[in-house]
Protein backbone atom coordinates (compact mmCIF):
# COMPACT_ATOMS: atom_id res chain seq x y z
CA UNK A 1 0.00 0.00 0.00
CA UNK A 2 1.44 3.29 -1.09
CA UNK A 3 -0.67 5.22 1.40
CA UNK A 4 -2.54 8.49 0.94
CA UNK A 5 -0.92 11.25 -1.06
CA UNK A 6 0.17 14.20 0.99
CA UNK A 7 -1.29 17.42 -0.34
CA UNK A 8 1.08 20.26 -1.10
CA UNK A 9 -1.83 22.67 -1.37
CA UNK A 10 -4.46 23.21 1.30
CA UNK A 11 -5.85 26.36 -0.29
CA UNK A 12 -9.50 27.19 0.13
CA UNK A 13 -11.55 25.84 -2.82
CA UNK A 14 -15.10 25.70 -4.12
CA UNK A 15 -16.75 23.05 -6.26
CA UNK A 16 -20.09 22.95 -8.02
CA UNK A 17 -22.16 19.77 -8.11
CA UNK A 18 -24.55 19.20 -10.96
CA UNK A 19 -26.57 16.02 -11.64
CA UNK A 20 -26.39 14.58 -15.14
CA UNK A 21 -30.15 14.75 -15.52
CA UNK A 22 -30.53 16.94 -18.62
CA UNK A 23 -29.34 16.75 -22.22
CA UNK A 24 -25.65 16.65 -23.08
CA UNK A 25 -25.80 20.14 -24.61
CA UNK A 26 -27.23 21.53 -21.34
CA UNK A 27 -24.73 19.68 -19.16
CA UNK A 28 -21.82 20.81 -21.35
CA UNK A 29 -22.97 24.44 -21.31
CA UNK A 30 -23.41 24.49 -17.53
CA UNK A 31 -20.11 22.79 -16.79
CA UNK A 32 -18.31 25.29 -19.02
CA UNK A 33 -20.22 28.08 -17.29
CA UNK A 34 -19.00 26.81 -13.90
CA UNK A 35 -15.43 26.91 -15.20
CA UNK A 36 -15.92 30.44 -16.53
CA UNK A 37 -17.29 31.53 -13.14
CA UNK A 38 -14.00 30.51 -11.50
CA UNK A 39 -14.95 27.38 -9.58
CA UNK A 40 -12.06 25.08 -8.74
CA UNK A 41 -13.86 21.81 -9.44
CA UNK A 42 -17.06 20.43 -10.93
CA UNK A 43 -18.58 17.20 -9.59
CA UNK A 44 -21.47 14.93 -10.46
CA UNK A 45 -23.03 11.77 -9.08
CA UNK A 46 -22.86 8.19 -10.33
CA UNK A 47 -26.12 6.37 -10.96
CA UNK A 48 -27.70 4.19 -13.63
CA UNK A 49 -30.87 6.28 -13.39
CA UNK A 50 -32.01 9.11 -11.17
CA UNK A 51 -32.74 6.91 -8.18
CA UNK A 52 -35.48 9.21 -6.88
CA UNK A 53 -37.20 9.58 -10.27
CA UNK A 54 -36.04 6.84 -12.67
CA UNK A 55 -38.03 8.14 -15.66
CA UNK A 56 -35.92 11.33 -15.85
CA UNK A 57 -33.08 11.55 -18.39
CA UNK A 58 -29.68 10.50 -17.02
CA UNK A 59 -26.15 10.36 -18.46
CA UNK A 60 -23.42 7.96 -17.30
CA UNK A 61 -20.83 9.81 -15.21
CA UNK A 62 -17.47 8.51 -16.49
CA UNK A 63 -18.45 8.90 -20.14
CA UNK A 64 -19.82 12.34 -19.32
CA UNK A 65 -16.69 13.55 -17.54
CA UNK A 66 -14.48 12.34 -20.39
CA UNK A 67 -16.50 14.55 -22.75
CA UNK A 68 -16.46 17.45 -20.27
CA UNK A 69 -12.68 17.13 -20.05
CA UNK A 70 -12.45 17.96 -23.75
CA UNK A 71 -14.88 20.87 -23.38
CA UNK A 72 -12.96 22.51 -20.51
CA UNK A 73 -9.33 23.44 -19.89
CA UNK A 74 -8.76 24.38 -16.24
CA UNK A 75 -11.40 23.13 -13.85
CA UNK A 76 -10.84 19.88 -11.97
CA UNK A 77 -13.31 17.02 -12.47
CA UNK A 78 -14.59 14.48 -9.96
CA UNK A 79 -17.16 11.79 -9.36
CA UNK A 80 -18.93 12.64 -6.09
CA UNK A 81 -19.11 9.75 -5.84
CA UNK A 82 -18.68 6.55 -7.84
CA UNK A 83 -20.87 3.73 -6.51
CA UNK A 84 -18.62 0.70 -6.06
CA UNK A 85 -21.33 -1.92 -6.79
CA UNK A 86 -21.55 -0.73 -10.40
CA UNK A 87 -17.97 -1.51 -11.45
CA UNK A 88 -15.11 -3.90 -10.84
CA UNK A 89 -12.34 -1.91 -9.05
CA UNK A 90 -9.71 -2.70 -11.69
CA UNK A 91 -12.00 -1.53 -14.50
CA UNK A 92 -12.76 1.62 -12.50
CA UNK A 93 -9.03 2.25 -12.06
CA UNK A 94 -8.56 1.89 -15.82
CA UNK A 95 -11.36 4.39 -16.45
CA UNK A 96 -9.75 6.79 -13.97
CA UNK A 97 -6.33 6.40 -15.62
CA UNK A 98 -7.87 7.12 -19.02
CA UNK A 99 -9.72 10.20 -17.78
CA UNK A 100 -6.59 11.46 -16.03
CA UNK A 101 -4.92 11.50 -19.46
CA UNK A 102 -7.92 12.90 -21.36
CA UNK A 103 -8.22 15.75 -18.84
CA UNK A 104 -4.51 16.54 -18.71
CA UNK A 105 -4.30 15.58 -15.04
CA UNK A 106 -7.47 17.21 -13.69
CA UNK A 107 -9.25 14.14 -12.27
CA UNK A 108 -10.14 13.30 -8.67
CA UNK A 109 -11.57 9.84 -7.96
CA UNK A 110 -14.53 9.93 -5.57
CA UNK A 111 -15.64 6.58 -4.14
CA UNK A 112 -18.59 5.54 -1.99
CA UNK A 113 -20.72 2.55 -1.07
CA UNK A 114 -23.81 3.52 -3.06
CA UNK A 115 -27.43 3.44 -1.96
CA UNK A 116 -29.33 0.27 -1.08
CA UNK A 117 -32.58 2.01 -2.08
CA UNK A 118 -31.29 2.69 -5.60
CA UNK A 119 -33.53 0.81 -8.08
CA UNK A 120 -30.52 -0.06 -10.27
CA UNK A 121 -29.99 -3.46 -8.62
CA UNK A 122 -33.36 -4.83 -9.66
CA UNK A 123 -33.25 -3.00 -13.01
CA UNK A 124 -30.01 -4.56 -14.25
CA UNK A 125 -29.75 -7.65 -12.05
CA UNK A 126 -26.72 -6.97 -9.89
CA UNK A 127 -26.35 -7.85 -6.18
CA UNK A 128 -27.70 -5.36 -3.65
CA UNK A 129 -25.19 -5.95 -0.85
CA UNK A 130 -26.21 -5.21 2.71
CA UNK A 131 -24.57 -2.25 4.41
CA UNK A 132 -21.89 -4.20 6.35
CA UNK A 133 -20.75 -5.88 3.12
CA UNK A 134 -20.75 -2.57 1.27
CA UNK A 135 -18.47 -1.03 3.88
CA UNK A 136 -16.17 -4.07 3.96
CA UNK A 137 -15.93 -4.05 0.18
CA UNK A 138 -15.24 -0.32 0.06
CA UNK A 139 -12.10 -0.68 2.17
CA UNK A 140 -10.72 -3.29 -0.24
CA UNK A 141 -11.95 -1.37 -3.29
CA UNK A 142 -10.14 1.83 -2.29
CA UNK A 143 -6.97 -0.14 -1.60
CA UNK A 144 -7.10 -1.83 -5.01
CA UNK A 145 -7.70 1.43 -6.88
CA UNK A 146 -4.80 2.99 -4.98
CA UNK A 147 -2.49 0.07 -5.81
CA UNK A 148 -3.43 -0.04 -9.48
CA UNK A 149 -3.00 3.69 -10.01
CA UNK A 150 0.24 3.78 -8.00
CA UNK A 151 1.97 0.77 -9.60
CA UNK A 152 2.56 -0.54 -13.09
CA UNK A 153 1.76 -4.15 -12.09
CA UNK A 154 -0.55 -5.12 -9.23
CA UNK A 155 -1.74 -8.34 -7.60
CA UNK A 156 -4.23 -8.57 -4.76
CA UNK A 157 -5.98 -11.56 -3.21
CA UNK A 158 -8.95 -10.94 -0.95
CA UNK A 159 -12.38 -12.19 0.01
CA UNK A 160 -14.20 -9.99 -2.49
CA UNK A 161 -11.68 -9.12 -5.19
CA UNK A 162 -8.73 -10.86 -6.85
CA UNK A 163 -6.21 -9.03 -9.03
CA UNK A 164 -3.53 -11.10 -10.78
CA UNK A 165 -0.66 -9.21 -12.36
CA UNK A 166 -2.86 -6.38 -13.65
CA UNK A 167 -0.81 -4.03 -15.84
CA UNK A 168 -1.53 -0.29 -15.74
CA UNK A 169 0.18 1.50 -18.58
CA UNK A 170 0.61 4.39 -19.32
CA UNK A 171 1.27 5.80 -15.89
CA UNK A 172 -1.00 8.58 -14.57
CA UNK A 173 -0.24 12.17 -15.43
CA UNK A 174 -0.73 13.19 -11.80
CA UNK A 175 2.00 12.00 -9.45
CA UNK A 176 1.88 9.56 -7.83
CA UNK A 177 -1.75 9.19 -8.99
CA UNK A 178 -5.05 11.12 -9.09
CA UNK A 179 -6.31 11.99 -5.58
CA UNK A 180 -8.76 9.51 -4.03
CA UNK A 181 -11.79 10.98 -2.30
CA UNK A 182 -13.90 8.85 0.04
CA UNK A 183 -17.45 9.85 0.95
CA UNK A 184 -18.00 8.97 4.60
CA UNK A 185 -20.63 9.63 7.24
CA UNK A 186 -20.45 6.81 9.80
CA UNK A 187 -17.60 5.51 12.00
CA UNK A 188 -16.52 2.57 9.83
CA UNK A 189 -16.50 4.68 6.69
CA UNK A 190 -14.52 7.36 8.49
CA UNK A 191 -11.99 4.71 9.50
CA UNK A 192 -11.53 3.72 5.84
CA UNK A 193 -11.13 7.40 5.00
CA UNK A 194 -8.46 7.92 7.65
CA UNK A 195 -6.55 4.87 6.43
CA UNK A 196 -6.65 5.32 2.68
CA UNK A 197 -8.10 8.59 1.37
CA UNK A 198 -6.40 11.77 0.24
CA UNK A 199 -9.65 13.67 0.70
CA UNK A 200 -12.72 13.15 2.84
CA UNK A 201 -16.09 14.23 1.48
CA UNK A 202 -19.11 14.47 3.73
CA UNK A 203 -22.70 15.70 3.61
CA UNK A 204 -25.57 15.96 6.08
CA UNK A 205 -29.27 15.30 5.56
CA UNK A 206 -30.33 16.92 8.83
CA UNK A 207 -33.28 19.30 8.63
CA UNK A 208 -31.46 22.50 9.69
CA UNK A 209 -28.02 23.91 9.04
CA UNK A 210 -27.27 24.01 12.79
CA UNK A 211 -27.99 20.29 13.01
CA UNK A 212 -25.88 19.65 9.90
CA UNK A 213 -23.00 21.61 11.39
CA UNK A 214 -23.24 19.65 14.65
CA UNK A 215 -22.89 16.42 12.65
CA UNK A 216 -19.91 17.83 10.77
CA UNK A 217 -18.22 18.83 14.04
CA UNK A 218 -18.68 15.34 15.50
CA UNK A 219 -17.42 13.63 12.35
CA UNK A 220 -14.40 15.93 12.21
CA UNK A 221 -13.54 15.09 15.82
CA UNK A 222 -13.89 11.39 15.07
CA UNK A 223 -11.84 11.40 11.87
CA UNK A 224 -9.05 13.34 13.60
CA UNK A 225 -8.90 10.65 16.26
CA UNK A 226 -8.89 7.88 13.66
CA UNK A 227 -6.01 9.54 11.81
CA UNK A 228 -4.03 9.70 15.02
CA UNK A 229 -4.76 6.03 15.67
CA UNK A 230 -3.23 5.29 12.26
CA UNK A 231 -0.19 7.47 13.08
CA UNK A 232 -1.34 9.85 10.39
CA UNK A 233 -1.18 13.61 10.71
CA UNK A 234 -4.85 14.72 10.45
CA UNK A 235 -3.69 17.76 8.47
CA UNK A 236 -2.77 15.45 5.55
CA UNK A 237 -6.45 14.58 5.05
CA UNK A 238 -8.19 17.28 3.03
CA UNK A 239 -11.80 17.86 4.15
CA UNK A 240 -14.57 18.61 1.66
CA UNK A 241 -18.19 19.39 2.48
CA UNK A 242 -21.15 19.28 0.07
CA UNK A 243 -23.78 21.80 1.17
CA UNK A 244 -27.19 20.12 0.96
CA UNK A 245 -30.46 21.91 1.71
CA UNK A 246 -32.89 19.32 3.03
CA UNK A 247 -35.83 21.66 2.49
CA UNK A 248 -35.11 22.26 -1.19
CA UNK A 249 -37.20 19.36 -2.50
CA UNK A 250 -40.33 20.43 -0.62
CA UNK A 251 -39.61 24.02 -1.76
CA UNK A 252 -39.73 23.14 -5.44
CA UNK A 253 -35.94 23.01 -5.78
CA UNK A 254 -35.27 26.35 -4.09
CA UNK A 255 -31.90 26.20 -2.31
CA UNK A 256 -31.85 28.18 0.92
CA UNK A 257 -28.27 29.42 0.79
CA UNK A 258 -28.99 31.14 -2.54
CA UNK A 259 -31.79 33.18 -0.96
CA UNK A 260 -29.38 35.35 1.02
CA UNK A 261 -25.76 36.16 0.28
CA UNK A 262 -25.20 36.93 3.97
CA UNK A 263 -26.60 33.52 4.89
CA UNK A 264 -24.27 31.89 2.38
CA UNK A 265 -21.22 33.63 3.85
CA UNK A 266 -22.28 32.71 7.39
CA UNK A 267 -22.75 29.02 6.58
CA UNK A 268 -19.51 28.72 4.63
CA UNK A 269 -17.58 30.54 7.36
CA UNK A 270 -18.91 28.21 10.03
CA UNK A 271 -17.92 25.17 7.96
CA UNK A 272 -14.42 26.41 7.29
CA UNK A 273 -13.96 27.05 11.00
CA UNK A 274 -14.19 23.25 11.35
CA UNK A 275 -11.32 22.69 8.93
CA UNK A 276 -13.19 22.14 5.66
CA UNK A 277 -11.03 23.52 2.87
CA UNK A 278 -13.30 22.66 -0.06
CA UNK A 279 -16.96 23.62 -0.10
CA UNK A 280 -19.31 22.05 -2.64
CA UNK A 281 -22.38 23.95 -3.88
CA UNK A 282 -25.29 22.53 -5.81
CA UNK A 283 -25.90 24.16 -9.16
CA UNK A 284 -29.25 25.95 -8.78
CA UNK A 285 -32.32 24.06 -9.94
CA UNK A 286 -34.40 27.20 -10.40
CA UNK A 287 -33.46 29.69 -13.11
CA UNK A 288 -34.40 32.55 -10.79
CA UNK A 289 -31.55 31.59 -8.43
CA UNK A 290 -28.88 31.51 -11.12
CA UNK A 291 -28.13 35.22 -10.85
CA UNK A 292 -27.40 34.86 -7.12
CA UNK A 293 -25.28 31.79 -7.84
CA UNK A 294 -23.26 33.81 -10.36
CA UNK A 295 -22.82 36.77 -7.98
CA UNK A 296 -21.64 34.41 -5.27
CA UNK A 297 -19.13 32.89 -7.70
CA UNK A 298 -17.79 36.16 -9.11
CA UNK A 299 -17.94 38.46 -6.07
CA UNK A 300 -18.31 36.60 -2.78
CA UNK A 301 -16.13 33.53 -3.29
CA UNK A 302 -13.07 35.53 -4.43
CA UNK A 303 -13.47 37.76 -1.38
CA UNK A 304 -13.71 34.73 0.91
CA UNK A 305 -10.53 33.36 -0.64
CA UNK A 306 -8.74 36.69 -0.28
CA UNK A 307 -9.67 36.76 3.39
CA UNK A 308 -8.29 33.24 3.81
CA UNK A 309 -11.25 32.04 5.83
CA UNK A 310 -10.78 28.52 7.04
Amino acid sequence: MEGPCESDDQEFKFSSNYPASVTWDEVSARFKRVEDLGFDMVTTGDHFVDWSEPSRPWLEVWTLLAAVARETSRIRLATYVTQIPLRNPAMLARQALTLDHISGGRLEVGLGTGLRIDPVYEMIGIPNWDNPERVARLGKYVRIVDLLLSNEVTSFQGEYYQINGAVMNPRPIQSPRPPIVVAALGPKMLDITARHADKWNTISFAETFDAQLAEAVERTRRVDGLCQTQDRDPATLERTYLMFDMASRSAGGRIGYYESENLFVDQVSRLTEQGFTEIGLYYPVLAEQESTFERIATDIIPELKRNHIG
